[in-house]
This record gives structure tokens, C-alpha cells and sequence, in this order.
């Protein structure tokens, strides 16, 4: 049986027998015919294929700039194949099964420039707008300054109480410039409050018992909604989103965007990575190391905006 004919009967059972959606089968008809046109060019047959033409063309694709989620997708497309070749009793060994894509580079965390994260921090809403409530825009300059200011995860931001008792995940300790959280593992951790934060979050205790009904079940929530409960992670995003476009920023920004800045603007000016993974509350430096590449970054815009020999280099381009 010809190469063209196997992938045809391969299609047929994914089509007929497995009940593949029609894009999923137009995607497997492509890969394969990329793989009988490799095949071709050596020249073997498509059970004639070794694991060692897998590897080289997998190298092939990687260096023609195809991402490793595409050659993973591919990947799987052919182990199936082959998978089905075995089957038929036309192969003894699956040259795909050991074969795995070039590991995707992590993308780098989004952090705001430190004017923008200033610029959010700073914003306030006029009393202008319809919309104002000084509760409400009180309660969400002090989510922000704490989200910014302390690196709060979304969920430790959620789970603060007023102050300590027994049930409590976290609570403000706002005498000694400080709030307690509970992080990943249950591991509680001490994190400093800068002055802003401290003031933000002073001005919005003092009006949040207005929010408060004398009726709400959760009395110790420190942030809280309309109707007394506890503000829930969700609606912190949406309250920040719709922030940090009245402030005027080109990029919604999200709960964690604002940990990343964070993050990032301490190492900037400390250069202490130990530092900021306690403050992060990572149980590995590993986790905390990839700031250290948004700091490059930062490093290297300042290197092309004031370097003479960078700047001839752009005006030759």
C-alpha cells in the first residue's frame, strides 16, 4: 500500500471510528502530508520512518522558527498515526513515542512601567462622575495600593480580616506597618506596608462601617461590597479593570500585573533577590528568579535610549 493510500485509511478510521471533529481531522490530513513529504525526501516509505528521522525533523521545524506547542500538536498528529500503523501490524516499534516537542519558553510575567504603576496608584476618581461613591472609591485605592504596594496575591487580598482572631487568614496590623497573609501551602508570611498603603487603607477604615449592614454574617471581611459581603477575587478584577482605564492606562490591568510590578520595581531598585522572594512568599528562588530577566529588560531599554553606540545603531537601521 502506497504512503498516500496509508494516510487516507488512517483518516478514514479517525473520521469514521474515533468520530474526530472535521477541523481536528483537517489538521491531522495537514501534518501528515508534511510527514510523507519529508519521508519522501530522504527517501524512505512512512513505515520505513526511524526515530532518528522524527528527532531531525522535529530539529528542523524548531529552527525554521515553528513554536514547540505547534511541533507538539504535530507530534501527537503522527504518534496517533503510527500508533495505528502498529495496530495494523505494518510497524514493530512507534518511532514518535519517545520523541517530545523543544520545551516553550515561559513568558515573561506583564509588570506596568513604574510611571504607569504610579499613574494607577495615584488616580482619583472626580466626584464628578454619576457613578462616585467616596466609600467605594476609598475601598479601591486601598486594593490598589495594597495589591501594588505589598504584592499581595489576589486571593491573600480576599482573605483579609480587620484585625486577628482564630479564623482569621490574614488581618492588618497597621501599629507596626504590617500585614499578615496566608499564601501558597498555608504558609503565612509578614509583609511591610509602605506609607501610601497605609494611608489609603486608614482613609477607607474609616468609612467602612458605612458599607456595612448591622445584618452582614461576616462582620471581620476587610473589603467588602454594597451589600456587606466579602468583595470575592472576580470582582476585584473587574473593579481594577475598569481602575486602571479611567487612569488613563493603554493596558487594562489585572490583580496580578500589579504583583509583577511589584515584584519587578523592587528588584530594580534593590538588586536583592532574596528580598523579594520573602516578600513574594515563594517556597523556591527558582520561581522568583524570572523577575531578574524583567530587570535585564529594563536594563537594556535604558542601554538603547541613552547609549551613544546604541543610538547609531537604531538610526542606521
Amino acid at each position: 500500500m502506497t504512503d498516500a493510500a496509508l494516510i487516507e485509511k488512517y483518516l478514514d478510521h479517525v473520521r469514521v471510528q474515533k468520530r474526530l471533529a472535521k477541523r481536528t481531522v483537517a489538521l491531522y490530513t495537514e501534518d501528515l502530508r508534511k510527514l510523507q513529504a519529508l519521508a519522501l525526501a530522504v527517501p524512505i516509505s512512512l513505515p520505513q520512518v526511524h526515530n532518528a528521522h522524527i528527532r531531525r525533523w522535529v530539529a528542523q521545524m524548531h529552527s525554521q522558527g515553528r513554536s514547540g506547542r505547534g511541533i507538539a500538536l504535530i507530534l501527537s498528529g503522527w504518534r496517533g498515526f503510527y500508533t495505528w500503523l502498529g495496530r495494523e501490524g505494518l510497524i514493530h516499534a512507534n518511532p514518535v513515542q519517545d520523541v517530545r516537542a523543544p520545551k516553550q519558553p515561559k513568558p515573561l510575567p506583564k509588570a506596568l512601567a513604574v510611571d504607569d504603576a504610579v499613574q494607577l496608584a495615584s488616580f482619583e476618581r472626580g466626584s464628578a462622575d454619576g457613578s462616585f461613591d467616596p466609600r467605594l472609591e476609598a475601598r479601591d485605592a486601598a486594593i490598589t495600593e495594597l495589591l501594588y504596594g505589598s504584592g499581595l496575591r489576589v486571593g491573600e487580598l480576599v482573605g483579609l480580616d480587620v484585625q486577628a482572631t482564630a479564623s482569621a487568614k490574614g488581618w492588618l496590623q497597621l501599629d507596626a506597618a504590617e500585614v499578615k497573609v496566608t499564601g501558597k501551602g498555608s504558609k503565612v508570611r509578614t509583609v511591610p506596608l509602605g506609607a501610601k498603603s497605609i494611608e489609603a487603607l486608614q482613609k477607607y477604615l474609616s468609612v467602612r462601617s458605612d458599607l456595612l449592614p448591622t445584618s452582614a454574617t461576616d462582620q471581620s471581611a476587610l473589603f467588602i461590597g454594597k451589600n456587606g459581603t466579602r468583595l470575592t477575587a472576580q470582582s476585584i478584577w473587574q473593579r481594577l479593570k475598569r481602575r486602571s482605564l479611567q487612569a488613563g492606562l493603554a493596558t487594562p490591568v489585572h490583580p496580578h500585573m500589579l504583583r509583577h510590578s511589584f515584584a519587578s520595581h523592587v528588584l530594580q531598585s534593590s538588586q536583592d533577590l532574596r528580598a523579594v522572594q520573602e516578600l513574594l512568599g515563594h517556597a523556591n528562588i527558582t520561581t522568583t528568579q524570572v523577575y531578574t530577566r524583567l530587570d535585564f529588560q529594563h536594563l537594556a531599554k535604558a542601554y538603547d535610549a541613552a547609549h551613544p553606540r546604541a543610538k547609531r545603531l537604531k538610526a542606521s537601521k
